[in-house]
């Protein structure tokens, strides 16, 4: 993917971490902007606009790099900002990777979007268990609605050794969908 370009010179773009603090060239964060051609925010939702607008900024959900001639290359949704729309309803892969994680036996996960027969889009969790340990997809999926909404669950698990990491030990949500995202 080609980078998406160098900033305006009225426009202000940063990328920050997860406190909002700037990084280094060459590292992945949250892209943020701000200047005159930037909406100030949503009509009527001030939480909203608290969260995604916070300190001046307009907190994308979108992640990018610099590099060292200054382009940014974009890098993924932010996990919260993931969306899975099985059956036209919106499911945020990061409350369902957090109702998965309340599992004793679970080290780790990433849930992800894949083509469906009935929904066009079914949720499918791939986990990672503590060492040693052995759970059945069903019992995972039947603790995963004790948490959250039942249109929420995964409808697919997939029991995996390890996930790709990209830079800073975060899975690479990318690699993870070509590897588990196809045909069920």
């Amino acid at each position: 993917m080609p980078p998406l370009g160098k900033t305006l010179p009225m426009a202000e773009v940063r990328l920050v971490d997860g406190h909002d603090n700037s990084i280094a060239d060459g590292q992945v964060g949250e892209i943020v902007v701000k200047g005159p051609m930037v909406v100030q925010g949503y009509r009527n939702l001030p939480e909203d606009n608290e969260y995604t607008f916070r300190g001046g900024w307009h907190h994308t959900g979108d992640q990018g790099r610099f590099d060292e001639d200054g382009f940014l290359w974009y890098a993924g949704r932010k996990t919260e900002k993931e969306l899975i729309k099985p059956g036209g309803e919106n499911v945020y892969s990061a409350e369902v990777e957090k109702s998965i994680l309340e599992h004793p036996v679970i080290q780790t996960t990433v849930v992800i979007g894949v083509p469906d027969p009935e929904w066009k889009e079914g949720i499918k969790a791939a986990c990672v268990l503590k060492e040693g340990e052995i759970l059945e997809a069903r019992v995972l999926i039947d603790f995963v609605v004790e948490w959250i909404t039942r249109y929420k669950k995964p409808q697919y698990v997939e029991f995996v050794t390890e996930f790709p990491f990209r830079e800073g030990g975060v899975p690479d949500r990318e690699k993870i969908k070509d590897l588990y995202g196809g045909d069920q």
